[in-house]
């Protein structure tokens, strides 16, 4: 039999114990509990000592249950998925070895929420359009193909390789357009990878919970803005995952 350890989801600053209900990960009913030292604590559910599966529904109930927290507490560190702890008292220990660290990145976090916002493109034949249309090289090069009429591999490759070159450097420019509109509501913000030809913007921004109407009403003026080429994918409020990272060596894996 598995010996049983503690699946770690966050860092709260409270000595009061509580009990978010019977929704561990693992689907297993494990109960979501504090385990504290002094004035820190670290939310826990009982898990098998080994390793997690990093599959879609644990991480999104990592996720989840660190949201649950957010509803009641102010200062919320998440910490790493998959972190487990030997027990009660190695994540006591773990509270007391960095209590100062833990406390100093609460002051930091408190009453602070992450807003993610993604910008995709609708019309991506529009897109490239301008991009040949803003591009001489380019042009002459598919004039030059359509002129030859011939399967020319090489000059298909150059102007693909150009196309390329141009449309990163105008999700450069786009986002940085963006950036600059939001980037005034937020503490801090972060840009991570784009996925495919029509994302643009893939940014996480840090926002004090007062101004979230603020952005809210920013996003909402985007939207009709670009409503003609472009959809933005607005969540949030969420854990501060892209500008906290708590990480973890238990001690069991430390061996």
């Amino acid at each position: 039999m598995q010996k049983e350890g503690k699946y770690i989801y966050c860092i709260i600053e409270t000595k009061q114990e509580r009990n978010f209900g019977s929704i561990g990960i693992g689907g297993q009913g494990n109960e979501v509990l504090t385990i504290g030292y002094d004035d820190l604590s670290m939310v826990v559910s009982s898990y098998p000592l080994t390793r997690i599966t990093a599959n879609k529904d644990n991480m999104l109930t990592h996720q989840k249950i660190i949201e649950q927290v957010m509803q009641e507490f102010d200062g919320v560190l998440p910490v790493r998925f998959g972190t487990i702890a030997s027990g009660a008292d190695e994540v006591r220990n773990l509270l007391d070895r960095r209590c100062r660290e833990f406390k100093t990145a609460l002051r930091d976090m408190d009453h602070k929420i992450e807003l993610g916002v993604k910008s995709i493109w609708t019309n991506m034949e529009a897109i490239f359009d301008e991009i040949v249309q803003e591009n001489e090289t380019i042009r002459n090069l598919k004039r030059t193909i359509e002129k030859q009429g011939c399967e020319d591999t090489q000059a298909k490759m150059s102007v693909g390789r150009l196309v390329k070159q141009a449309l990163d450097k105008k999700k450069q420019k786009q986002a940085e357009e963006l950036v600059n509109r939001l980037k005034r509501i937020a503490v801090e913000y972060k840009l991570n990878d784009t996925i495919g030809d029509e994302m643009f913007m893939n940014a996480a921004f840090l926002t004090d919970k007062g101004r979230e109407k603020e952005f809210d009403n920013i996003m909402d003026d985007l939207s009709d803005q670009f409503k003609e080429m472009a959809r933005f994918l607005y969540t949030g409020p969420l854990p501060v995952f892209n500008f906290v990272n708590i990480v973890i060596y238990p001690e069991e894996w430390e061996k």
